[in-house]
């Protein structure tokens, strides 16, 4: 059987072209002119969908950590600073709204807290992802469900079981799983990439894979493997501040990246055996039949 989820306007799931996110996260290091150059790039790459991510800093950051010390692009403050820092004020995404309408292209929002959640909701996202670091948080797992919005779950740093218990939560109507293995960068042997196929004989919905690698190829593979969403952070410049840059693909790779995938759609066919046209020639020059 199929399964499909309708994004915006385009269904993602099998038999579908590949939904392709970029993660901007928080690369843009609260700049939002930053943020609208990796819009820009992502939609010149011929990318579905970019992603942001939202926080309440005094919920997300743990007592104990909140007045850590650390060196940032913004001198020498507490690690609760520094998360203020990176985090986008009402008008600043009614501008990333207006921009992704200009362009045509999805964006939507990973929310690590309630608040969060109903802040995203004044801008209509056509989904919500929630973060491999929440799945197994169920009071807002509830309330993304509560949204009717489709949603795209993350699996990293996840036992089955506990894939299992967030689906009993939230259901697999209108549910995007994601492979994921949460370390930035991912080394290729924790890649795991056939938990694609796990994950697809498991559960009724779509597939789709979200990566940390260095690299294109293993985002590729996945793509290859069925995975009908895929997820890579973006950015401008790897060497960038920021503890995600070091694992995103930069413009020049989104482009071919998005070339890669769509390379592969074509090549992977429907698995019917046939003669093509384009082979005729050589059949007649080649063919050798003999009793």
């Amino acid at each position: 059987m199929r399964y499909t989820v309708k994004i915006g306007e385009r269904l993602v799931g099998d038999g579908q072209p590949t939904y392709i996110v970029g993660e901007i996260g928080i690369n843009h290091n609260g700049d939002l002119e930053v943020a609208k150059s990796l819009m820009a790039a992502a939609k010149n790459a011929g990318i579905d969908a970019v992603k942001f991510q939202k926080r309440t800093p005094e919920i997300c950051v743990p007592p104990e950590q909140q007045g850590q010390m650390r060196d940032t692009p913004w001198g020498y403050i507490s690690y609760l600073d520094y998360r203020y820092k990176v985090e986008f004020d009402e008008a600043a995404y009614a501008e990333i709204d207006r921009f992704a309408k200009e362009l045509n292209l999805d964006w939507f929002a990973s929310s690590w807290d309630i608040p969060s959640l109903e802040f995203m909701e004044k801008f209509n996202p056509p989904a919500h992802k929630i973060p491999s670091a929440l799945l197994t948080d169920k009071e807002l797992l509830r309330a993304h469900r509560k949204t009717g919005k489709p949603l795209i779950i993350s699996t990293g740093m996840s036992t089955m079981d506990q894939i299992k218990d967030a689906i009993d939560v939230v259901g697999e109507d209108n549910l995007i799983l994601c492979h994921t293995t949460s370390s930035y960068p991912c080394p290729p042997d924790e890649l795991n990439l056939r938990m694609i196929q796990t994950l697809r004989e498991e559960y009724h919905c779509p597939i789709g894979y979200s990566g940390h690698e260095v690299g294109l190829v293993p985002t590729v593979v996945a793509s290859a493997l069925g995975a009908c969403l895929v997820e890579r952070h973006i950015t401008l410049d790897r060497a960038m501040w920021g503890s995600d840059q070091s694992a995103s693909v930069e413009p020049q790779g989104i482009a071919t990246l998005v070339k890669y995938i769509r390379v592969t759609e074509k090549s992977l066919g429907d698995g019917v055996k046939k003669v093509y046209d384009s082979e005729q020639s050589s059949l007649k020059k080649l063919r050798r039949v003999s009793q």
